[in-house]
């Protein structure tokens, strides 16, 4: 199974995918790892780790369905059997969607369909909830409205602010991505 894998900032999520894969306790290959901007860690990590990488920067595209394009050529490139949004922050046009219908996978720091959206985590933290966690889902052209793979639960607790609450999140979503994609790849 070949992936291509979308990230926007650190990539830590991504890590987690290349150690695994390093260890050989996932059975996939890591065709790729594109970003919408210049200078992301996740990127860099990527670099290290000897994957190869591309940068379609949103800012480089006067039109927004020319950086839609863009990215849709970049990634079918790589031929993928599924594509990772990991903490990739930007929503793909409905030709992305279509391109890669059924195989274009999103994670969440919440469960779904409770608090979509870049703020997930405050958002649940601002509702008063006593339970929160993580979504792997398909996605689809709505924001986080995709079906829905698999969930874990994550307890908040007396004081959590957002980032400490975010920081158990990811934990369990990189423990989930893993899951999800060791499924798939028929692990």
């Amino acid at each position: 199974m070949r992936i291509v894998v979308l990230v926007s900032g650190t990539g830590s999520n991504l890590q987690a995918v290349i150690d695994a894969v390093d260890s050989g306790s996932l059975p996939l290959e890591i065709a790729a790892v594109g970003a919408d901007r210049h200078h992301t860690l996740g990127v860099e990590r990527s670099a290290a780790a000897g994957l190869e990488t591309f940068v379609v920067n949103f800012k480089d595209y006067a039109q927004r369905s020319d950086w839609d394009a863009a990215l849709l050529s970049a990634v079918a490139a790589h031929q993928p059997d599924y594509v990772v949004s990991s903490g990739f922050m930007r929503i793909v046009a409905p030709t992305f969607i279509d391109a890669f219908s059924g195989r274009y996978i999103n994670t969440h720091p919440a469960l779904l369909p409770a608090f979509p959206g870049a703020h997930g985590v405050r958002d649940a933290l601002a509702y008063g909830v006593k339970v929160t966690g993580c979504t792997v889902h398909y996605a689809d052209a709505g924001v986080d409205t995709g079906p829905i793979i698999a969930q874990t639960p994550v307890a908040v607790l007396p004081g959590d602010t957002e980032e400490s609450l975010h920081e158990r999140i990811k934990i369990a979503e990189r423990e989930l991505l893993l899951e999800v994609l060791g499924s798939l790849a028929g692990a």
